[in-house]
């Protein structure tokens, strides 16, 4: 665990950590094909979701050709941000999301093999901003394509803590 993520763990509630990064939880445009998240029992799924920012797609391509490592890091952490928003939107209060699995897919070329360093930066963010509750099972998946050429898609499983 980075040292930036132990030191933010320690103080505040989750909304706070996630304020005093700099960040807010976004408003998710409705889709008329999707529910960003579907509720089974305790478990709560939520959609795929991009790296989307005030309605803008903020990066495409490929990582490892023509997305570097570095600006795929930063755009799983706005994805990230996107499970989050629709994690609440599903549970109703930041401080009752629960991450119990993420899946990581990252459209790289075939020689790429550092997906797991992309799908870090989202696992250090939930960390960050939830703590215990933040930390989870993960998958990260290279991929040949995803939609709207979008270099990294998240999705997420989680509960009501």
């Amino acid at each position: 665990m980075s040292q930036s993520v132990a030191s933010a763990v320690s103080t505040g509630s989750a909304s706070d950590r996630l304020k005093a990064l700099g960040l807010a939880l976004p408003e998710l445009a409705d889709n008329p094909y999707y529910v960003h998240h579907r509720s089974v029992g305790s478990s709560i799924y939520i959609s795929g979701q991009l790296p989307y920012k005030d309605g803008w797609l903020l990066g495409q391509g490929i990582v490892g050709g023509d997305v570097e490592l570095e600006t795929a890091r930063s755009l799983a952490r706005h994805a990230v941000l996107n499970c989050l928003a629709a994690a609440v939107q599903a549970v109703g209060d930041l401080e009752r999301v629960r991450i119990v699995q993420m899946l990581v897919f990252v459209a790289s070329t075939p020689d790429f093999g550092q997906q797991s360093q992309v799908a870090n930066a989202a696992s250090e963010l939930l960390i960050e901003v939830l703590g215990e509750n933040g930390r989870h099972a993960r998958t990260a998946i290279g991929v040949t394509g995803l939609p709207l050429n979008s270099p990294v898609e998240i999705q997420m499983v989680c509960t009501a803590a």
